[in-house]
């Protein structure tokens, strides 16, 4: 597979995971806060470059991929991811500019689990959603040990490292992320746009 087809089938775990959080959702009740951007504004948050290729071909597509590139290369550690936009001095709440394109941490978190030492599902999510939300919750974290479909953080992130596991290996933040997958599309772009074509026979 080259990489555009790679995203393509990136886009396909996208919507299954998709599916999969919105029947939780729809169970559950639990949901993250309006207006919360407070794992958004956080810079620590990492990510693979392979889930923001679709992000990166969206740019290129575009013809928005070199400013990117060019804002990216201007933020610092300590700031937050580009996509997000904030409407409080701290960063606290705003709002995804992308949504269609986030990258799997954005669609997995508060939406997934992982397995405790104990062999206990676990739901992945932040302070605020467990104390605001305590009642949906606590029935939450019951109901997947008790056979509620949630899905596995582990397991689409697997599902990534099939496609291509060199870009999904890595973990990093979340902006440095996004930046690799744009180089990596625009290199792309640039030697399958810049290949000569075959000679033709002319006898």
């Amino acid at each position: 597979m080259n990489l555009r087809e790679k995203s393509a089938e990136v886009r396909k775990v996208f919507d299954q995971l998709d599916q999969d959080v919105k029947a939780f959702m729809d169970v559950s009740q639990l949901t993250c806060i309006s207006g919360c951007g407070k794992c958004c504004s956080n810079p620590k948050v990492s990510a693979t470059v392979m889930e923001f290729i679709p992000l990166a071909f969206d740019l290129y597509d575009k013809g928005k991929a070199e400013a990117a590139l060019e804002l990216l290369e201007s933020k610092t550690a300590d700031d937050w991811c580009i996509v997000y936009k904030s409407f409080s001095e701290d960063g606290s709440m705003g709002f995804c500019s992308d949504y269609h394109n986030r990258g799997m941490i954005c669609r997995l978190f508060s939406s997934s689990y992982r397995t405790n030492k104990h062999g206990q599902k676990e739901i992945i999510t932040c302070k605020n959603i467990k104390t605001q939300k305590q009642t949906q919750f606590k029935t939450a974290a019951q109901a997947i040990n008790e056979g509620l479909h949630l899905p596995s953080s582990s397991g689409y992130y697997a599902q990534l490292f099939n496609i291509d596991h060199g870009l999904t290996t890595d973990q990093m933040p979340i902006n440095q992320a996004i930046q690799k997958a744009i180089e990596k599309v625009l290199t792309y772009q640039f030697y399958t746009e810049n290949q000569e074509p075959e000679a033709t026979d002319t006898f």
